[in-house]
C-alpha cells in the first residue's frame, strides 16, 4: 500500500527568499513560512503559538518564489515533508525539517508587483537528494 506524505500550509513569508543553483544548473529557493495557531487556555487566557516551516522549492517554481515572494507577503504551500540529517563541522549531529513545495499560491501582492498568471504559481515535484547539493 502507497503511503502518504502531503502538507498544506497557509501563512505569511519570514524571510526573503534565497535563490542558489546546483552544479547541474537546477534554481533551488529557500525561505521560511510562519503559521499562528489562536488558542483560549484553561485559564481563559487567550494565546497564541507560531510554528515555522522552512520551505524548499525547485527550478521554475523556485524562481517564481524568489521573483514574487517578500517578508510579509501571504502564501499557500502544498508539498512534502523532508527529514534530513548531517555532521556539522563542530562534530555536532544536525537535523532538519523542510517542506518540499509542489505548489506555491500568492495569496497577495506586494504593492505595484504583478501576479503570476494562471498555472505559473505551480511547479513540479523534482528533486534533488541532500548529496547532490553543492551547499548546507
Amino acid at each position: 500500500m502507497a503511503g502518504l506524505n502531503k502538507l498544506m500550509i497557509i501563512g505569511n513569508v519570514g524571510t526573503d527568499p534565497e535563490m542558489r543553483y546546483t552544479a547541474s544548473g537546477d534554481a533551488m529557493t529557500t525561505f521560511r513560512v510562519a503559521t499562528n495557531f489562536r488558542y483560549t487556555s484553561r485559564d481563559g487566557e487567550r494565546r497564541e503559538d507560531t510554528e515555522w516551516f522552512t520551505i524548499v522549492s525547485w527550478r521554475n517554481l523556485a524562481e517564481q518564489c524568489s521573483q514574487y515572494l517578500q517578508k510579509g507577503r501571504r502564501v499557500y504551500v502544498e508539498g512534502r515533508l523532508r527529514s534530513r540529517s548531517w555532521e556539522a563541522p563542530d562534530g555536532q549531529r544536525r537535523f532538519r525539517n523542510e517542506v518540499i513545495a509542489d505548489r506555491v499560491l500568492f495569496l497577495d501582492r506586494a504593492p505595484g508587483a504583478p501576479l503570476p498568471e494562471e498555472g505559473e504559481g505551480e511547479g513540479e515535484s523534482e528533486t534533488a537528494e541532500a548529496e547532490e547539493l553543492p551547499f548546507e
